[in-house]
């Protein structure tokens, strides 16, 4: 009988693909996309999805930018800090599905949160967005007028967005009891405060975060026909858990959870297609060595051969495979609202 392994690649073997090859030498790792420069490229997710924005727009590729930097900041680093430049969108991390289809369809206007202002040492914040700001507005009116111009943002990202980049980063968050409003972060970390009563850890599963997604599509292809969705898992480990269970177990769960949703959306639908950032990084093959010392911040080896790996094939040779600076963006000062978890602790 003919061994149907026969027919395979030698990417299909672990031998020839992994055990004999250097890590420099990987290759085939995923079939990239079709994009172009001319397509309109957003981002939205975790903390790792701002190294894919930032190597795109300096690349050349048309990278939407809705709510830009006003003038009054001196440098990018700075604009930056209060969530300018940041995303496509000023929305902060979207950790989870669920706050993205919230957005979504707040942004549409048929969902409301059951919170949008949260108060710290007199200083208001926007409970769905509290890392945007290190200082927070002086008044709750404030906020309100500022999420409505970011909802009329995103409304237009979403309706001119060609290929939508979106990076899965936690299974685990916190959530109003009212109507389930998922925060990004837990309330009283970065403003707020923690009310039992009103507020409940979720742990989403893999049917939730499925439905989720699968809504997603709907509502956005409902709005864009056209456009495309680029998914992909972050590689760091959760900063902290609110389970039962060990942090490194908790990780594992939530990123085996997130991939096989994003492999499972992938296979469903042509138009969705998944990027293996987080096998690069976490594989065993891989050592650990993209991690700096905590074992959880990816260091900039790692982020430029993620970046390597992203633009080969097709897209190497439309964005051009050099490196997008000369010492790459591994030093990028990401924006993370969970790094902030452990912050007085």
């Amino acid at each position: 009988m003919q061994n149907p392994y026969k027919s395979q690649p030698a990417r299909a073997f672990w031998r020839q693909a992994v055990a004999e090859r250097h890590f420099a030498d990987l290759e085939a790792l995923w079939d990239p996309m079709p994009l172009r420069r001319t397509d309109r490229i957003a981002t939205a997710g975790s903390c790792f999805a701002q190294h894919i924005g930032n190597n795109l727009a300096r690349r050349g590729a048309r990278f939407l930018d809705l709510e830009p930097a006003p003038p009054v900041f001196a440098t990018e680093a700075e604009a930056r800090r209060f969530g300018f430049g940041v995303f496509s969108c000023r929305y902060g991390n979207i950790y989870t599905t669920r706050q993205l289809l919230q957005l979504f369809r707040e942004a549409f206007g048929d969902w409301q949160p059951a919170e949008i202002v949260w108060e710290k040492a007199g200083r208001y914040f926007d409970a769905l967005r509290p890392g945007i700001t290190p200082v927070g507005e002086p008044g709750a009116d404030d906020v309100l007028s500022g999420r409505r111009a970011h909802l009329q943002a995103v409304r237009e990202m979403f309706t001119t967005v060609d290929v939508f980049v979106f990076t899965l980063g936690l299974t685990e968050g916190w959530a109003h009891k009212g109507n389930g409003t998922m925060f990004p972060t837990a309330p009283g970390t970065i403003a707020g405060t923690y009310r039992p009563e009103d507020h409940v850890f979720h742990n989403l599963t893999y049917p939730e975060i499925m439905a989720d997604m699968i809504e997603f599509h709907r509502l956005l292809k409902a709005v864009n026909p056209g456009v495309r969705l680029l998914l992909t898992v972050s590689p760091v480990p959760l900063m902290a858990t609110a389970t039962a269970g060990h942090v490194l177990v908790a990780t594992c769960y939530s990123k085996s959870v997130l991939r096989a949703v994003a492999g499972d959306l992938a296979q469903q639908f042509e138009d969705v297609f998944y990027f293996p950032s987080y096998e690069i990084i976490s594989s065993p093959a891989l050592r650990g060595i993209f991690f700096n010392p905590d074992l959880r911040n990816v260091n900039e080896m790692g982020v430029n051969l993620v970046m390597t790996h992203f633009f080969s094939g097709d897209l190497g040779r439309e964005f051009g495979t050099a490196p997008a600076t000369q010492d790459g963006d591994g030093g990028l000062d990401l924006i993370c609202d969970e790094a902030r978890i452990a912050e007085g602790l």
